[in-house]
């Protein structure tokens, strides 16, 4: 079992420990890219990536649906769209581990219950902050929306762009990918498809 790294222990800012393995990992990834890990500037980039990486994946750490789990059924007699359109999330590919940075579009058609806007984009945030790829996460945040809050329709659609595509490999910069899920009515009746995703901008 890896030791915790003495000085963190008793950090006065709180920062979390970081385990020596995962400070060697990421010591060994600096000397095989061409630097010293020893040298000044880079002394302390292992515990900050291994602090940064935690962040980035909190996700792992809870279940998306959990924010479902308050509705509301006094809604006013409504029952048109409710969208939630320009989120923004940010994401790690899981082929490389580089960046997905982009913005969603979540859409639903209320049966006879509603929830808080804002669940929706913690729905997206607890699926983006996991290693992804942007297909799955378009299917999880529509399939989770779809299972707890039984709306007579589902759409999402995520456009992002991939740092694996951008920074490394094929160099080309400004590419954004979109992809989308619609379910239900949304899926079965192509007017109420081509309104939800004008409303969206698509």
């Amino acid at each position: 079992m890896s030791s915790l790294v003495g000085p963190d222990e008793d950090d006065p800012r709180g920062k979390p420990p970081v385990p020596d393995d995962v400070q060697d990992a990421i010591r060994t990834l600096i000397r095989w890219a061409g630097d010293d890990p020893g040298r000044e500037g880079l002394v302390d980039t292992p515990a900050r990536v291994a602090r940064a990486w935690k962040e980035y994946c909190l996700g792992y750490e809870e279940d998306p649906s959990t924010h479902l789990s308050r509705m509301f059924e006094e809604v006013g007699g409504y029952d048109e769209i409710v969208l939630l359109k320009d989120i923004p999330f940010q994401s790690h590919c899981e082929h490389h581990m580089a960046p997905i940075i982009g913005k969603a579009a979540i859409a639903y058609l209320p049966n006879d219950r509603v929830v808080g806007i804002s669940k929706l984009a913690r729905v997206l945030h607890g699926f983006a902050r996991r290693l992804q790829i942007q297909e799955r996460l378009t299917a999880e945040v529509a399939n989770c929306i779809d299972k707890h809050l039984q709306p007579r329709g589902v759409a999402v659609v995520i456009e992002a762009s991939h740092a694996c595509m951008t920074a490394r490999g094929v160099r080309t910069p400004g590419v954004q990918m979109v992809t989308s899920r619609v379910m239900g009515c949304f899926r079965d009746d192509h007017r109420s498809r081509e309104e939800v995703l004008k409303l969206m901008g698509y």
